[in-house]
């Protein structure tokens, strides 16, 4: 797990597709629980965490190696050309050109400092405020798009989808979501859009997910991966709890994860 930092902001965020701003942030507290030790949502957090994905870092877990820290510095950046973070920049943008299967892009090299920039620029409610355009673009969007062509109803299910995006990434990889639903529907006999219970389809995309994370076939990932299992155990504990609303609060207990959802 990693350890959280020192800036517990919450995002409460309007009404959104999707669902409920309500569930939306009761989702992205859970992300936060696991991906930083707290509901609080971190946007001053960084960690090279030795996963082959470089520098981690935000509310989100953006990352050096896979583009989405790039464009995250490169919006704050066009905002405020004065920030200390426009010289890390070039070298973001350089990783971010890599061919996707290059070891290079978990380089950290020339990105030295660029922790303490960011959690400097973190103070910033207008950093924070891009931080969450940038989450909304690239990972809640694409996954409520995802979960509506499932044909997916449920707060719970759609905030599975909304967490697993940003953990396994949109790409083609067959560690990416798109990969862990084709593997679901062809389990579960295809969607609820198709005709299968969202529940049954839940229940199958968290096994997959959960066998996923114990067995990644990126080996860059494989062990830091394997150590976070139980985020998905948290949401069977949902499942079996019946709260497919997301209804709160509610109190997290599963393996190293632990907190109170508000």
């Amino acid at each position: 797990m990693r350890i959280s930092s020192s800036l517990p902001v919450y995002r409460s965020g309007p009404p959104d597709e999707g669902m409920t701003g309500v569930q939306k942030r009761r989702a992205e507290s859970l992300t936060s629980l696991f991906e930083n030790g707290t509901p609080a949502l971190q946007y001053g957090y960084s960690e090279a965490l030795g996963d082959g994905r470089g520098l981690t870092a935000g509310r989100a877990g953006f990352t050096s190696g896979t583009n989405d820290l790039c464009e995250v510095v490169k919006a704050y950046v066009a905002k405020k050309p004065d920030s200390p973070l426009k010289r890390f920049l070039p070298r973001l943008e350089q990783l971010s050109a890599l061919p996707d299967d290059s070891k290079e892009r978990g380089s950290m090299k020339g990105l030295d400092g660029l922790g303490a920039a960011w959690a400097e620029a973190a103070k910033d409610p207008a950093f924070r405020a891009v931080q969450d355009q940038q989450v909304d673009t690239l990972y809640y969007k694409p996954s409520q798009k995802h979960a509506d062509g499932l044909g997916l109803v449920s707060a719970l299910a759609r905030g599975q989808l909304y967490d697993a995006i940003i953990q396994h990434g949109d790409g083609s990889d067959p560690d990416g979501l798109p990969a862990l639903i084709a593997r679901t529907n062809a389990k579960a006999g295809g969607s609820p859009k198709s005709g299968v219970d969202e529940r049954k389809w839940l229940a199958t995309f968290l096994a997959v997910r959960k066998a996923d994370l114990s067995h990644a076939s990126d080996p860059a990932t494989r062990k830091e991966w394997a150590g976070s299992v139980d985020r998905v155990g948290v949401y069977e504990d949902l499942l079996r709890a019946g709260n497919l609303s997301l209804k709160g609060p509610f109190e997290v207990k599963h393996g190293d994860f632990a907190g109170k959802i508000p």
